[in-house]
């Protein structure tokens, strides 16, 4: 077999804050195949973007607040399948997810929130864990953690060749 085999590369955000005495953790609740589900702020790598860049624009995109990554949390390899309706085989994709930390900026009033996402909310750990099956993704969990256990990577650890950033240009 001479295929050449590529995963999706994501970015997702953990971002926490402390209210009413409180340790949350911002999550969005999205529409999905699935029914309604929970996740990080995350999404795609986009051409003429660095993973950091990314994350800073999905978590802008889909809670309406500005972020900076501070720490690298994990990088994460998940494959999903799921039954096509009249095809034999399942979708079968591969998800290479870089998970970061980080500061959380101002909230844009008003900045509609990415198609599919329905709102923000803010969760405390037990509230995360004890909700599993509303989970878009097992790496949820395991991004929080891995956070949650004080995994924290320098930036630097992650080069983007100038060329990258060149791209769209």
């Amino acid at each position: 077999m001479n295929k050449r085999w590529k995963p999706n590369v994501t970015v997702a955000a953990v971002i926490e804050r402390t209210i009413d005495g409180m340790q949350k953790f911002l999550l969005v609740e999205e529409e999905t195949r699935d029914g309604l589900r929970l996740n990080n702020p995350a999404g795609h790598l986009d051409a003429g973007e660095s993973p950091q860049q990314a994350c800073a624009r999905e978590t802008l995109e889909e809670t309406a607040f500005h972020f900076s990554p501070t720490a690298l949390v994990g990088i994460y390899l998940s494959r999903f399948e799921r039954i096509q309706p009249g095809h034999a085989k399942p979708l079968d994709v591969t998800y290479l997810r870089f998970t970061f930390c980080g500061e959380l900026g101002e909230h844009v009033a008003g900045q509609p929130l990415d198609h599919g996402i329905v709102r923000t909310v803010w969760m405390s750990a037990d509230e995360i864990r004890a909700c599993v099956p509303r989970h878009r993704s097992p790496l949820l969990l395991a991004s929080l953690q891995d956070y949650l256990a004080g995994r924290r990577f320098p930036l630097d650890l992650i080069a983007t060749d100038q060329s990258v950033l060149l791209q769209n240009r």
